[in-house]
């Protein structure tokens, strides 16, 4: 089937002069424009709730909530749309937790124009990228199986970190990306209690943030 429109591109980006650059980069393809950019993820949504786009490109360190978070929002909202996360974080637990929550794409800031051309229209007809300095590192970090079987390869992470019911709970909301301060709101904890909680399940998941905690959480198959 020919494709008879451009692929549409929604990106949002917190500082200007990089969001003015990516869109002369981006709209000097043929088959692609920006039809909208945003400083925040929150603007974003106002305006993807209203007209969707099939490609968002987005940053992770976004002023009030972040890349990760309006990432794994975004796909529950909307699983066909594709997501390229362009950053300048090179750090292997943010890369995992990335494509954890969603992302079809993780692209460095350092791109050429005919590069992120190609990331967009590769992403839309469904394909995976992850950029050549952390493909590597990120394969290193995956978890190694406990088991051959196709049916308990990491099963058995799940049933070891011996959670409590309301860790469990806790670590679903950690996942969500919530802070200590809205776990306990929505729980009607005080803060101290749940950043308690929280301690303890990263003790008990042998990791050392939160991030960590909700891509092994993910990946290890312990919530949803």
């Amino acid at each position: 089937m020919i494709q008879n429109r451009k692929i549409s591109v929604y990106l949002v980006e917190d500082y200007q002069l990089i969001r003015k650059s990516l869109k002369l980069m981006i709209n000097k393809a043929p088959d692609i424009e920006i039809t909208g950019d945003f400083e925040t993820a929150e603007d974003f949504f106002e305006a993807f709730e209203q007209t969707p786009s099939d490609v968002v490109i987005m940053d992770l360190g976004l002023p009030l909530m972040n890349g990760l978070c309006a990432a794994k929002i975004l796909k529950e909202k909307s699983p066909s749309t594709k997501i390229i996360i362009l950053t300048s974080h090179e750090r292997t637990d943010e890369v995992v937790a990335a494509l954890a929550c969603g992302a079809n794409a993780y692209c460095l800031k350092d791109v050429e124009a005919e590069e992120i051309q190609n990331i967009i229209r590769s992403v839309f007809k469904g394909v995976m990228w992850i950029h050549p300095k952390v493909s590597e590192a990120t394969r290193q970090s995956a978890p190694k199986p406990i088991s051959t079987d196709f049916d308990n390869l990491y099963n058995k992470i799940g049933a070891d970190t011996n959670l409590t019911e309301r860790e469990f709970e806790v670590l679903k909301k950690i996942v969500d990306g919530k802070t200590n301060s809205e776990i306990a709101r929505d729980m009607c904890i005080s803060t101290h209690t749940a950043k308690a909680h929280v301690g303890n399940i990263l003790s008990k998941l042998s990791v050392s943030d939160r991030v960590e905690a909700a891509v092994k959480a993910v990946r290890a198959k312990i919530v949803d």
